[in-house]
């Protein structure tokens, strides 16, 4: 991609910028982990809670997350975007009994096989009684109804639910993180970025991080804490 994609983490206590990395890639998927485990490293946590918009929903960035003590909460497409690369079950299915799901319908569909796709194990689904079912019409209209179900869907499933108990957490990210934004761009004005390639505009965004972040810092504590802090 020509052009450069900022990544930053910002502590909702106190709106300060505690991580930002630099990419030229056109997408935000590949990100969440590394992001946040760099956030939790700059903070000194055990663990954190890390909010992100749908853009940085990918089935193994979140299992990556459970790895390092960081509790994802990202929304999953919608159903009109393109497929995430962990492959999900549709929200019709609803439980999963060792080799079996279980649809409204009251059927359950067997587990068949599994697929290999973009390098995950997929669990593929399906029953023989479709034809005979009432739902059918609003559910497929193909012979059977075919679900396939990545073999971490659990931890997506945990996400999910955890999103459901915190119906503000996304106005707490858009509140947290796009004002610092906002602040940076209206600052480098609307060609943005002044140096090119990746190492000179990485350096480029760190001044303003910086910048930012001691702007922020007078104006929680004033600038004499500060200058002493800084001496201490």
């Amino acid at each position: 991609m020509v052009g450069y994609n900022v990544q930053a983490a910002v502590d909702a206590k106190h709106h300060l910028i505690v991580a930002h990395e630099v990419t030229n890639t056109g997408h935000d998927r590949d990100q969440l982990s590394g992001m946040a485990g760099q956030a939790k490293a700059a903070m000194g946590l055990q663990a954190l809670d890390v909010l992100a918009d749908r853009g940085y929903f990918d089935g193994k960035e979140v299992l990556a997350c459970e790895g390092i003590g960081v509790t994802p909460y990202v929304p999953s497409r919608s159903p009109q975007a393109p497929r995430p690369r962990a492959a999900s079950a549709s929200r019709t299915s609803s439980t999963c009994r060792r080799r079996r799901l279980s649809l409204p319908g009251r059927e359950t569909l067997t587990r068949r096989f599994t697929s290999v796709e973009d390098g995950m194990n997929l669990y593929v689904y399906w029953t023989t009684k479709c034809a005979g079912c009432p739902l059918k019409q609003q559910c497929t209209s193909a012979k059977e109804r075919r679900i396939k179900r990545w073999e971490h869907e659990a931890v997506i499933d945990a996400m999910r639910e955890r999103l459901d108990r915190r119906p503000d957490a996304m106005r707490i990210r858009r509140a947290t993180v796009e004002h610092p934004f906002g602040t940076l761009k209206a600052w480098m004005g609307a060609t943005h970025f002044k140096t090119r390639t990746l190492d000179k505009v990485r350096t480029e965004m760190s001044l303003h991080v910086l910048a930012y972040n001691l702007k922020r810092v007078v104006a929680m504590l004033g600038p004499q804490s500060l200058i002493e802090a800084i001496r201490a």
